[in-house]
Parts: C-alpha cells; sequence; structure tokens
C-alpha cells in the first residue's frame, strides 16, 4: 500500500492533473470517482489507485483489475477533487484523426475557437452527445480537453464524442476548405449580419462555429464563416453562455433532423 505522497506514482499522477504539457507528452489523463470508472474503456485504462478505506466496496466494480491500494490521505493529494470518491486511474488518451469526423454523411460538426472555461468545454461535449452531433473541432487556443475539470463536466462523453484539435494556425484555414468540398455549410454565432438560428435548415452537413467566452469568433473565423446565426434574446443580454448556445444551435439540428425522419 502507497501511504507516502512523497511516492513517485504520487508525483506522477500529480503532474497528470496539473501540466498539459505532461498530458501531451505522456498521451495520459486522470480520471476520478466511479461513475468515470464505470464509463473508461478499459482498453484505455493504464493504471488504477483505489483508497484502502473502499477497496472492499470497489470489489466487484475491480473484479479482474490489477490496481494499487493507498492510504486515503494519500489518494486525496493525487486527486483533483477536494472530495474523492475512492478511486483514480490513469488512463491513455483516445485517438481520432479529422477523417474519422468527417467520414458520415451529412455530419453535424462544432468548430471552437478558443474556448478558454474548463466548464464550458465539458458541458459543450456532454450535451453535443445527447444531441448526435458527429464530432467536435477545436483550436490549439483552446482548454485541453484532458483537463481534469474538463473531463468531470463531460460525464463520460469524451470517450464516445470523437474531437480533434488543429495545432497549426493554417489547419484552421484549411478546415474550412475541406468543409467546403464535403458541401458542409459552416454557421458562425455572431450578432452582425446574422439571422435568428431556426429560420436555418440543418438537415444536410452542418458546423456551428462558437468563439472565445469574452470575444467571441474572430474576425478570420466569420471571414470564413459562409452563414450567420443569433440566438434572439429578451432584456438587455448581449449573449449567452458558449455551452448554453451551443447546446441550443445542437438541439435546433436535432429536433429538424430527427423530424425529417420517417
Amino acid at each position: 500500500m502507497i501511504t507516502s505522497t512523497s511516492n513517485p506514482s504520487v508525483k506522477w499522477v500529480q503532474s497528470l492533473n496539473k501540466k498539459a504539457k505532461t498530458r501531451r507528452e505522456e498521451k495520459l489523463f486522470n480520471i476520478e470517482g466511479t461513475r468515470l470508472f464505470s464509463e473508461t474503456p478499459k482498453e484505455l485504462i493504464q493504471e488504477i489507485f483505489v483508497s484502502e478505506n473502499v477497496e472492499n466496496t470497489l470489489k466487484e466494480e475491480l473484479s479482474g483489475d490489477n490496481y494499487q491500494v493507498v492510504s486515503a490521505n494519500v489518494l486525496e493529494a493525487m486527486c483533483d477533487t477536494k472530495t474523492p470518491q475512492g478511486i483514480l486511474c490513469v488512463v491513455r488518451q483516445p485517438k481520432y484523426e479529422l477523417s474519422d469526423i468527417l467520414q458520415q454523411e451529412n455530419p453535424l460538426l462544432l468548430v471552437l475557437e478558443d474556448l478558454q472555461d474548463p466548464g464550458n468545454l465539458g458541458t459543450i461535449m456532454r450535451t453535443a452527445e445527447g444531441a448526435g452531433v458527429t464530432g467536435i473541432i477545436l483550436t490549439k487556443g483552446c482548454v485541453d480537453m484532458y483537463n481534469p475539470k474538463v473531463v468531470r463536466a463531460t460525464m463520460g462523453a469524451i470517450f464516445r464524442m470523437p474531437f480533434v484539435y488543429l495545432e497549426k494556425e493554417e489547419e484552421f484555414e484549411r478546415l474550412f476548405s475541406i468543409l467546403r468540398e464535403k458541401n458542409i455549410t459552416t454557421y458562425g454565432a455572431a450578432l452582425q449580419e446574422s439571422k435568428d438560428y431556426d429560420l436555418y435548415s440543418y438537415v444536410e452537413g452542418t458546423a456551428f462555429c462558437i468563439g472565445n467566452e469574452g470575444n467571441g469568433l474572430s474576425d478570420k473565423a466569420l471571414n470564413l464563416c459562409e452563414k450567420y446565426v443569433k440566438i434572439p434574446m429578451c432584456g438587455q443580454l448581449e449573449s449567452l453562455n458558449a455551452a448554453v448556445a451551443a447546446a441550443i444551435l445542437d438541439y435546433e439540428a436535432f429536433r429538424q433532423r430527427r423530424n425529417k425522419k420517417p
């Protein structure tokens, strides 16, 4: 049993929690709690750490798995949450290519530019799965998908929703060319020169482009989009939370596509 926070395994797990660079280099990340443990494909799990307090409680869930037992205070030091649920796993990152996301007929996509809030990204991932989104494409400036707060907010969707990061700036422009070639219409979420979101049809290939929480889409992104959508609002609001806006757009597309089916 691991009883010291100075143990190399403990330091390794802490580094994966705190440093996106370590996660990128090792292609690993951490998940916490029994819910995410049950959602994680077994082939992706590399290490399992279980608190001595809950080892017996989790015997059934851990059947057939190799795991290390740690003291309660050590697991607390390893976890990103303030109230750990007794289990932490080091997991290999799922790997997707842009081609994986674009291969489906009439895909429904999200293109996210420079989103910074972990909770927003995790919520977008979760609601996208519920609305039947095909995949998510992110600029390099977006928060790391494997940030512990993002991972928790996805509620397991991180293992089911394909996503890719565009690592180079020139890939962003190339993306819009590829989408046009595949007859996927791009809709930029913007206030200027836009129509209400429910005035368009999204039953064909669709990509909703959502910008940074504070600044919205950049001028470059807006110039690349084919059409612009806005969500009408009462009161004096200028914009909605990025995750809320993405959910409204996703579910309008979902509604249209579901109603089109015989």
